[in-house]
């Protein structure tokens, strides 16, 4: 059987990152973001983590709305571009190139964002990467992002995490779940290459906390 090739890996990236340029936010944060909005604040600005923050849609968001961030990502094309946005607002940045596979995170965090990110993290990694992201919000902190579900296009691809409806539930035991839209359909790719989208949008307030290894 011959094995498909990647559509983002390598070189891969730098397409990428010019098809999206420019894009607003994801939904993801903006909803997530409204729930804070909602409720009452300190006086010291909130952390936010953006996972796989790519070219910084969303991290120039949170600086934009007064928020602390440190923006991950494991290429340096992400950085190379975040860094030279016009409307980047840096006094409150910090960035961190790392893999998922050795991801630690600092504690007592209000918000991790990953937007469209989690499916490149390796299966055999995604259990310790999800406790990570659990043990590391703060109580009534927030995770915002999305899952790959069982039946999208990508799933052929070595070391690409997916789940299904099942999991991901069982994923968010931890969490108030206030938004979780399942997705799924035919469509294209940022980079215009044909795919089936099976997604899960969340938005997700930490209720309790657990470890999952």
């Amino acid at each position: 059987m011959t094995q498909s090739t990647d559509p983002l890996s390598g070189q891969h990236w730098a397409t990428y990152y010019q098809a999206v340029e420019g894009r607003p936010p994801r939904d993801t944060l903006l909803k997530a973001l409204d729930q804070f909005d909602a409720e009452p604040s300190s006086a010291e600005p909130r952390l936010a983590v953006d996972l796989g923050c790519g070219d910084g849609r969303d991290t120039v968001e949170l600086l934009r709305r007064g928020w602390r961030v440190l923006a991950i990502d494991g290429e340096q094309e992400a950085f190379d571009r975040l860094l030279k946005r016009p409307d980047l607002q840096p006094a409150r940045l910090q960035t961190q190139r790392i893999r998922f596979e050795e991801l630690t995170l600092p504690p007592a965090i209000d918000l991790i964002n990953a937007s469209f990110c989690l499916t490149f993290c390796p299966p055999t990694n995604f259990p310790h990467l999800w406790d990570t992201i659990v043990t590391s919000l703060k109580p009534g902190g927030r995770f915002c992002g999305q899952l790959f579900g069982d039946r999208d296009s990508w799933i052929i691809y070595p070391n690409r995490t997916h789940h299904s409806r099942e999991q991901v539930e069982a994923l968010l035991q931890p969490f108030e779940v206030e938004w979780l839209e399942e997705e799924e359909h035919p469509g294209v790719t940022a980079i215009g290459e044909q795919k089936h989208w099976h997604l899960f949008h969340i938005v997700a307030r930490v209720i309790k906390r657990t470890s999952l290894t």
